[in-house]
């Protein structure tokens, strides 16, 4: 199975709990702003993907099927 990480930028408050979970896939930049770096996932990047998606207190990610 693979999938694709969504960010809804507005909703996004850059708290950084998803970059904990997923550093390889996703960091905060200087301004505070999520960068993803790698869309789309599979093996154990999809399981980072699926923590970060899981712990963002504002559901600003979500995974899709790819």
């Amino acid at each position: 199975m693979s999938g694709r990480i969504e960010l809804d930028r507005p909703r996004c408050e850059g708290h950084g709990l998803c970059e904990e979970a997923a550093p390889r896939l996703m960091h905060l930049d200087d301004d505070g702003d999520l960068v993803i770096d790698v869309e789309e996932v599979d093996g154990a990047d999809l399981e980072a993907a699926k923590a970060a998606v899981r712990v963002c207190p504002v559901a600003a990610l979500r995974l899709v099927s790819a």
